[in-house]
């Protein structure tokens, strides 16, 4: 009995060449259009502009030969995904919007009216792939890296469940994307030459504190420098995991006022634009953020010690395995390779898995820790595990 497949077809061409290689490879293909964000306030420009992508999906589909069928998803978004957002934000955290969309949305709330069609699998055009192993007697998932290094997507999907990896297929998982674009373009697609959405998924490029306004309020705080040579005053004087897996404490006291800002929620450890500090030698980078005092801590260049940490906490609470057959049961040490953030080169580490959670602990310090956003840890090519930084 041919099995069918509802393919998420967002109207670009990694999305449509899924469809069409499902297509090929005898499956029962059915296209399901989601629609997740109706808004324009903070859009720099109309990078993801719906009509047009809901115009190249029907093209697409028409071209295929294949049903096309379209839901409203934009309530479920917005509770699930733009008000955490919000609240992260709000508390001086950086969240990865994307990761929840896919949690929460694409293999949750999609999946479902998925199912709801008669569909046994639902593909998207993500850039990984997915190997069924038995294990105990028991079929489980692995979620593995795409073959292509420059288009890997599998961080974006370190929060997936067994159930939810079950349901999925990721057909150009093991094609590099000018191959897709190849493809595309024999197959005559609409998508073909399309240019691939950025920003936030499903929102597009936005002006980040314009988009956040519409519910957390701009106010007048300070920008404080800290000198490289007060490093020693901040950073810990213990080299215990719990010491060093913390965030730096900055004190008013710590640097000096060079200059306003508009609200310290809307700035994150790293970024370098919207400061609008002139006159120094170096770019300046943000190094630290105080929402309670509404002070943004800078330093300046990109070798600033405080720029960088050699480990990191996630509360026990926060930790999520795709390989639920690979935790540990009691504390131990394992070495993985780790990212801290898309097209993040791994890193090599050390996991400590604790009572209270786990400490990572990288061979070399990291730039740009940032509280709210996941680590995935990797064996190999398969991401085992991720987690919300503390």
């Amino acid at each position: 009995m041919t099995k069918k497949v509802v393919i998420g077809l967002s109207g670009g061409v990694d999305s449509s060449v899924a469809a069409y290689l499902l297509k090929e490879q005898g499956y029962e293909v059915e296209a399901l259009f989601m629609q997740n964000w109706n808004d324009t306030v903070g859009l720099k420009s109309e990078e993801c502009p719906f009509e047009e992508d809901v115009l190249f999906a029907q093209m697409v589909a028409k071209k295929l030969g294949i049903p096309f069928h379209f839901v409203d998803l934009s309530t479920e978004y917005r509770a699930q995904v733009i008000d955490y957002m919000f609240s992260e934000y709000e508390q001086g955290r950086t969240p990865n919007p994307d990761v929840l969309c896919n949690r929460e949305i694409k293999f949750d709330v999609f999946l479902k009216k998925a199912l709801e069609l008669g569909a046994d699998y639902v593909a998207t055009g993500h850039y990984c792939r997915k190997e069924t192993k038995i294990v105990d007697g028991k079929e489980v998932y692995s979620l593995l890296a795409g073959v292509d290094n420059n288009k890997d997507q599998s961080y974006f999907l370190c929060q997936l469940s067994q159930e939810q990896l079950s349901k999925a297929m990721f057909p150009i998982g093991e094609i590099e994307k000018p191959e897709v674009r190849e493809i595309a373009r024999k197959a005559k697609l609409a998508s073909a030459e399309k240019k691939d959405s950025q920003g936030i998924c499903f929102v597009g490029k936005v002006d980040l504190p314009v988009f956040l306004q519409q519910k957390l309020k701009a106010k007048k705080g300070k920008i404080i420098e800290i000198l490289p040579e007060k490093a020693d005053e901040i950073v810990p004087k213990s080299d215990s995991l719990e010491a060093i897996s913390m965030p730096y404490e900055f004190k008013p006291e710590h640097g000096n006022v060079v200059g306003d800002h508009n609200g310290a929620h809307f700035f994150t450890v790293g970024q370098r634009k919207g400061l609008n500090v002139g006159g120094k030698k170096e770019p300046l980078f943000v190094i630290g953020t105080d929402v309670v005092k509404n002070i943004i801590y800078v330093g300046m260049g990109h070798g600033h010690p405080l720029l960088e940490r050699k480990a990191l906490f996630i509360p026990k609470k926060e930790i999520h395995w795709i390989r639920e057959d690979l935790m540990p049961n009691e504390e131990c040490e394992r070495r993985y390779d780790i990212r801290i953030r898309y097209r993040q080169p791994l890193q090599k580490g050390t996991i400590y898995f604790k009572k209270d959670g786990l400490y990572i602990l990288f061979d070399e310090p990291q730039r740009a820790v940032v509280a709210g956003q996941f680590a995935a840890w990797y064996d190999g090519d398969e991401l085992i595990g991720s987690g919300v930084i503390d």
